[in-house]
This record gives C-alpha cells, structure tokens and sequence, in this order.
C-alpha cells in the first residue's frame, strides 16, 4: 500500500513540475515579430525563485521569477532585420526553448468592428459582401516579410494575459481570412519601407466602441452613458439567455419524445456578451498591452450610429485612445482610424458618428482615412477594402515614416461669414476638386440651428483653396456642415485625390 502511495503522489506531481517549467507566452511563437528601435519585453513564467536566461541575437539576459513564478526581461532595441532565434531556458528546463524565424520589424494591432474584420475572402453567408480582386489578392499574398496573427473572438470580465493563437507567415492560405483593410495597410508599410511587418488582427463585428475600453479606462473617464447604456444591454442580455434556456428545454423535451427539435425564432438582442463594457478589452486587447508595438489601426463606429450613442461617440472614442495608450504605456502612439463610409442607414446617427471621429484628431499622432467616395448605399460592408488600407498606410507614411507625400484629406479648418454667405477653409486641401462634379453636399443653417441646401462653389483666395456656400434660404448663416447624410454622391478632392469627410462648423 506504502508503494501504492508513493507511485500515487509521484504520478499527480508529474503535471504540475511539467506546468512550471519555463512557459513563453503565445505572442513570443515561431515567426513572431518583434518591434524595431524599441527597447522589447520578453516574459513568461516557471518555478518561483527560478534563473531564467534570455538569448537573441547576441543579446543575453538574465531574470529571476517572483513568488508567484512570472518573470520579464527588456531586450535592447534592435534595427530590422531577421529571421534569428529567441533562446530561452531556465533551472528547471531539460532542453532550452528556441522560437526561430523571429524578425524585427514594425507591430501594427488592428481592430475594430465588421469593416475591419472583412477578410480578403469577403463575407459570405446570409449577407454575402464580396471584395474587390479578392482571387487575384489572395493568390498573390505571399510576403514572408509580413506575418499575421488572429485573435479569436472572446469576451471576459477580467483583464486576460495570453492572445489565443501564434503568429504564421503570410501565404495565401494564412491571409485569405485575415482583415482586408490590415492586410493591404501592412503590404503597403513592407513595401514602401522595406521593413518586416507584424499585423494582429483583433476584431468583431456589430460591436460597440465602449466594449474595446479597459474598466479601468471606463471608470476614469465617466462615461455616464456607457454606464446607462450597460444597464440596457445587461437586461436584455438577461432576456436572450432566458430565452436561449426555453428553446434548450424545448430541444431536450423533443429529443426525449423522439420528435423533430423544433425550429427557434432567432433571439432577439442576443449579443453573446460582446457589447457589455470592457469585455472585449479583457479578452482581445489586454492580452498584447504588454507586446511592443508601432501602433494601431481602427475601423469601426457604424454600432454607434444608434441615436442613443452617436452624441457621445466623440467622448467614448477619445476615451479609447487615450486608454488605450496608457494600458500600453508607450506614449502617445501612432492611433489611425477610417471614418464610416457612405451607406444607407436606417440609423440618424451616421453623419454624427463621421464627424465625431473627426473631430478626434485634435489628438496627438492621430489621423484619419476618409472612405465616403468607396462607399455602397445598400452595403454595409463595401468590396474596396484596397483604397482603405492604402489611405491608412498615407497617413503612416507620412507621420511615423517621414515620407514628403500628401496623406490626408481636406480638413475642415474653420468656416468665416460673409454678406448672405459662409466661408469654409481647410487644411490639406491644396488644388480643390469635384472631378466636374457641381459642388454638392452643403447646407448652412442660421442662429436657429436649422439647416438648409445650399449652393457653393470652389474659390482660391490669398493662395487657399476655399469653398464659398450660401442659400436664398438663409439669410445670415452662422453654421455650415458637408455631406450631413448616409449615402453621400458628391465629393471634394485635393491634388492627392483624396475626398473631405462629413463636417459640420456647429
């Protein structure tokens, strides 16, 4: 019995010496990437009070795991390059933990809703949304200087540390279900600068912004909407499991009588969690806040066109920047965004949505793709994924990699009165054009808020490219806004032939 015992206590310790050896986290795989020119954390976790040397490319390490057996050491920065292995190894490892084909580039998290989830594939399904070329793109992604990874869809209630898969190399067969959008962003980046590139894809669709917000980042920023808004979801989220329990017992009482299981009217306001504050950052953003990264990429906002949330997209939106460069504590990272496109929404809220994420480029190191001219009324989800990630990859090239290029659209800059008229001025808007359109789009309203079509027209003055717009209607306009609606026909270029976004001077 003695012998039994021990054989017993020997073979249930076996697991757990095995979990506390030396682990690495799934971001640190095979074909990772590491980011360039920063100083690179490398963590993982082993036997409490454990030695733990780090090796790579002649640099090595030394850490020590703390009492509950985590361990982290900060590689010195390095320049581009690669493929080299990443050694680990540890008191308590056999045989030391080599990740290989490790390349030092740039790490671009991209996220969002269902625009940047569309994959090159497309959608298809119930509500099939093809994309442009999506044959000939995927069949010509392969760049094994670009790697991918995908985060599974998740929803948690604490702050999660490990990303649900590894990174993989980019093929035709690892690309054609990765985002459209980030992916032709990263090819573009690779391609110009010469430098690998690493791309997560962490998306969902249909959900809200104020999912992808830390608690923490809620809390601090009071967003008494969100927090209103949540006591709605959680209710109705009570309800759609209420009901998704009936139909179980329903199946199983058939089941039982061995009858056909009955068919289920779809449940109504069933969104499996992903629209309760902070569960989507707990699960699909929180786990790579400790990973060195350049920065983000974000496509999202048509959730928000609900009248409810659309007056407080600006704050919410905002807040997720600012919370999402505090949780990575790299500064004031490189944060691009895409405004909604051009579509024909049932919701009041579109055109307020466009220019409340306008409107966030007050903050630093911010910019924004305007995609109203590739838009498609009946669509939600249009095939020109290819001009989206290029004007991504514009404002990139410019502002994080210095290229002397035009990167973005005509901003609104400030709009001045006239007799009977307004002025709008714009950044970025040097050699103003419609393409031979009329100038469309404009309405002004008076002290009353209440807006009216206008006509307009382009007018160069003291070098400025400038848009002169009144209206019989109005006869002392004090506000004016451009392209105030879903579907949108008429368009603004610059030189770069890139268009103005949605705006309103209120």
């Amino acid at each position: 019995m003695r012998v039994i015992r021990l054989l017993l206590i020997f073979t249930l310790a076996l697991p757990l010496a095995a979990a506390a050896e030396i682990h690495l986290p799934n971001l640190l795989s095979d074909h990772a990437v590491l980011q360039r020119d920063r100083p690179v954390r490398i963590w993982g976790s082993g036997n409490p009070g454990e030695n733990v040397t780090i090796r790579f490319h002649g640099q090595t390490l030394t850490a020590q795991t703390d009492p509950i057996g985590n361990w982290e050491a900060w590689l010195k920065p390095e320049a581009a390059g690669g493929p080299y292995t990443l050694t680990i190894s540890g008191d308590s490892t056999t045989t030391a933990i080599e990740r290989k084909d490790i390349l030092v580039g740039d790490v671009w998290v991209a996220s969002g809703q269902s625009n940047m989830e569309f994959p090159l594939t497309g959608f298809t399904g119930a509500n099939p949304a093809p994309m442009k070329d999506s044959e000939k793109e995927i069949a010509a992604a392969n760049h094994p200087r670009i790697r991918l990874l995908i985060q599974k869809k998740a929803t948690s209630t604490v702050p999660l540390t490990e990303a649900s898969d590894t990174w993989t190399e980019c093929t035709p067969e690892t690309a054609s279900h990765f985002s459209a959008v980030a992916y032709f962003f990263g090819r573009e980046i690779s391609e110009r600068e010469k430098v690998p590139v690493g791309l997560i894809d962490t998306t969902w669709g249909g959900t809200p912004a104020h999912s992808w917000i830390s608690p923490d980042g809620l809390a601090d920023a009071n967003l008494t909407s969100v927090f209103e808004d949540a006591a709605t979801i959680a209710r109705d989220q009570g309800r759609a499991d209420q009901i998704r329990a009936n139909y179980a017992r329903e199946d199983a009482a058939a089941q039982a009588a061995g009858k056909p299981l009955p068919s289920h009217p779809r449940v109504p306001t069933d969104h499996g969690g992903a629209w309760t504050p902070g569960t989507l950052f707990n699960a699909m953003i929180a786990p790579y806040t400790r990973f060195t990264i350049k920065g983000a990429i974000w496509y999202q906002g048509e959730t928000d066109s609900d009248a409810k949330r659309a007056p407080y997209y600006l704050r919410v939106f905002s807040t997720l920047i600012s919370d999402w460069r505090n949780q990575w504590g790299e500064g004031n990272f490189p944060f691009f965004l895409v405004q909604i496109s051009s579509f024909n929404s049932p919701a009041p809220g579109w055109p307020v949505v466009r220019d409340a994420q306008r409107r966030t480029l007050f903050m630093r190191n911010t910019g924004m793709a305007v995609t109203l001219d590739v838009g498609t009324p009946n669509n939600v989800h249009p095939p020109d994924k290819q001009t989206v990630g290029n004007r991504l990859a514009l404002a990139a090239l410019a502002t994080v990699y210095g290229e002397k290029i035009e990167y973005s659209s005509p901003e609104f800059l400030q709009a001045t009165t006239e007799p009977n008229a307004m002025r709008v001025w714009f950044t970025h808007a040097e050699g103003l054009t419609t393409r031979g359109q009329e100038v469309g789009g404009f309405e002004l309203a008076g002290d009353d808020h209440k807006f009216m079509p206008a006509t307009a027209k382009i007018e160069k003055i003291g070098g400025s490219d400038t848009v002169l717009v009144s209206s019989p209607q109005i006869s002392f306009p004090r506000f004016v806004r451009y392209d105030w609606s879903g579907v949108v026909t008429t368009f603004l270029y610059n030189k770069a032939d890139l268009p103005a976004g949605t705006f309103t001077s209120e």
